[in-house]
């Protein structure tokens, strides 16, 4: 076995490392790209998922400098040899980039490109996304042996996007069906109880005047029926705790599930907290489930760079923040990224939600409840 054979080796065996090791998305694509350049000796390699706005979701590359990443100015579009090797789906392996009818342009800063070789990342007929290599050091330009295994690693690449798809469909699914079981218990358990306090509400006020006596007894069931009623709701809350939770508490809960976060995704993810006193189990969830939303708005929706999560006891209140670097948002009539559950959450246990957010200024949510 030659040692360029062992090299080989190493470097698939790395990015299937990285593929099946807890490392967000984008660090594994960063690690197929770095190995892809080493070892097919490119000066420059990229990796990049398009999004539906003719950009890039996911864009890592190799061989540029922070510096002439900035000078470079924004993420490439979806234009030019990118965009038509999204489009046509196949290799491209040219001695000299610039004069293919496909290149258009590069920005003022962009490095000079000449021999080029790209593949398409895909999960059968879909196109995820692409990889290329430039400007090889070895003279001769890159070969069809050089392609092979630049579609080697693009398979990686697509196994990795791929199980970060699964991972998320995954979540939402979760989340529907402890929606729908909520639903279940809640029709179950209280429905039928708060239809009865509706009737004998009614029947009260209709002998208020004519039969007094009769009507105080039927309130007497009415308060009866409406305390039966939240003891209900407050065994459902109290069922569909998460375990974690009684084993650790609201504070080492929240700080491993952002340490897991931190460890996934590319953001930055940190958690402070002060010490807390013994909470209501009903309070922990709610806040719980807030910052479990808000995180994932802030790594979903806004691509925050940066997240800070903090738990603090002052004064009789207890108060979650969560804030971020991302792209926020107008105020002004949203209604999406589950503002109006997570505002629900925080008032069934007499709490309050305050949400802080501008166009490219971050969002910042807090929770305040008494305890």
């Amino acid at each position: 076995m030659t040692p360029d054979r062992d090299e080989i080796l190493q470097a698939v065996s790395t990015a299937v490392l990285a593929v099946t090791r807890h490392l967000s998305v984008r660090e594994v694509l960063q690690v197929i790209v770095r190995s892809a350049q080493r070892l097919l000796d490119a000066r420059y390699a990229a990796l990049g998922v398009p999004d539906e706005e003719g950009s890039f979701a996911e864009f890592v590359a190799e061989g540029l400098t922070d510096r002439q990443w900035e000078a470079i100015g924004p993420l490439p579009r979806q234009h030019g040899m990118l965009g038509a090797m999204l489009r046509e789906g196949t290799p491209a392996r040219l001695p000299d980039l610039r004069t293919d009818p496909r290149f258009e342009w590069w920005p003022k800063a962009h490095p000079v490109m000449k021999d080029f070789l790209g593949v398409p990342i895909r999960d059968g007929e879909q196109i995820l996304g692409i990889i290329f290599l430039a400007n090889k050091r070895t003279p001769g330009g890159f070969t069809q042996e050089d392609q092979d295994l630049l579609t080697l690693f693009a398979a990686h690449a697509a196994i990795a996007l791929i199980n970060a798809r699964l991972y998320e469909q995954g979540r939402e699914l979760a989340l529907v069906e402890e929606r729908n079981r909520m639903a279940r218990e809640l029709h179950d358990a209280v429905t039928q109880k708060l239809f009865s306090l509706r009737l004998t509400a009614q029947a009260a006020a209709t002998m208020l005047h004519t039969a007094p006596d009769k009507a105080a007894a039927e309130l007497d069931r009415v308060q009866m029926l409406a305390g039966e009623a939240l003891a209900e709701l407050r065994a459902v809350i109290i069922e569909l705790r998460p375990a974690d939770l009684d084993r650790h508490g609201l504070s080492e809960t929240l700080r491993k599930h952002v340490r897991m976060l931190d460890r996934l995704q590319a953001a930055q993810i940190s958690f402070d907290c002060d010490g807390l006193p013994p909470l209501d189990p009903a309070v922990e969830v709610v806040v719980l489930r807030v910052a479990q939303e808000a995180l994932h708005n802030a790594l979903r929706h806004a691509g925050a760079r940066q997240v800070w999560v903090r738990l603090a006891y002052s004064d009789g209140k207890l108060s979650l923040s969560v804030a971020d670097d991302g792209s926020g948002f107008d105020q002004a009539g949203s209604r999406g990224l589950g503002l109006a559950s997570m505002k629900d959450r925080a008032e069934s246990v007499g709490g309050s939600l305050t949400v802080t957010s501008a166009r490219d200024q971050g969002t910042t949510v807090l929770v305040e409840v008494e305890i």
